[in-house]
């Protein structure tokens, strides 16, 4: 039987006593059921797992006993950025979820031209709350005990302002005439730029080819951005990661 993962932020101590609070200790409480003498696992958000014991429940608390550090060996030797334009409600939710099984170690949530969703700066701080979560339960249920980063959503110019020389850098785009055989034969880093819903306008296509990115067709069939997305990255974790 599988043991139930849960997460708590680093640090953590081997030997010590973790204090799980607010929702994961209503669900570890009332929805699991779980009791004082219990096992779980507890990973750090940072590589590592811990052993856990349930020693004490108290009224929106859990007390859990660590055991052991362990590092983890679920994370993919690439490292995936992801750069999505923001879709609407439970699409992005799911390419996150995702996005974070198949490995991701960041996600730059991004708002282009044609992007349904507008934010302000508190929506933004909240959004990104709300997928943070969404990312930890991804870890608890894929097994992996390192938390992909979540940043700000942020406008598409912003971004490309923020690169540098980097990863190998490849963009979704139906349009394109290359595929993935186009792409060079090993990579380390790879950040994938993926269009909301409707996709990149023609500017911003341009724009992030002359970035640097490899615009690339999967396929013969226009597909939603939060299939593209999640097509593209195992496509990527099987050529240069470990699927």
């Amino acid at each position: 039987m599988r043991l139930t993962r849960i997460h708590a932020a680093a640090p953590l101590q081997a030997g010590s006593i973790c204090v799980v609070r607010g929702d994961t200790a209503n669900h570890l409480a009332r929805v699991l059921r779980l009791e004082v003498g219990d096992v779980l696992e507890v990973f750090d958000g940072e590589g590592g797992e811990y052993s856990g014991r349930i020693e004490a429940m108290r009224k929106g608390e859990v007390h859990v006993a660590l055991g052991p550090r362990r590092e983890g060996r679920t994370e993919s030797p690439l490292r995936l950025t992801l750069a999505q334009g923001i879709s609407r409600g439970e699409r992005m939710d799911w390419v996150v979820q995702k996005a974070v099984e198949l490995g991701v170690t960041r996600i730059v949530p991004v708002l282009t031209e044609r992007s349904v969703v507008r934010l302000d700066a508190e929506q933004a701080r909240s959004k990104q709350r709300h997928w943070h979560g969404i990312a930890v339960s991804a870890c608890e249920q894929s097994g992996r005990n390192r938390l992909p980063h979540i940043e700000l959503p942020q406008p598409l110019p912003a971004f490309f302002a923020t690169l540098g020389a980097g990863p190998l850098r490849v963009l979704a785009n139906p349009q394109a005439h290359a595929g993935l055989a186009q792409l060079p034969a090993s990579a380390g880093d790879v950040l994938v730029l993926i269009g909301p819903e409707g996709g990149l306008a023609d500017a911003e296509s341009q724009a992030a080819l002359e970035h640097g990115f490899h615009a690339v067709r999967l396929g013969p069939r226009v597909l939603r951005t939060e299939t593209a997305a999640v097509a593209l990255l195992a496509l990527l974790q099987q050529r240069f990661g470990d699927l």
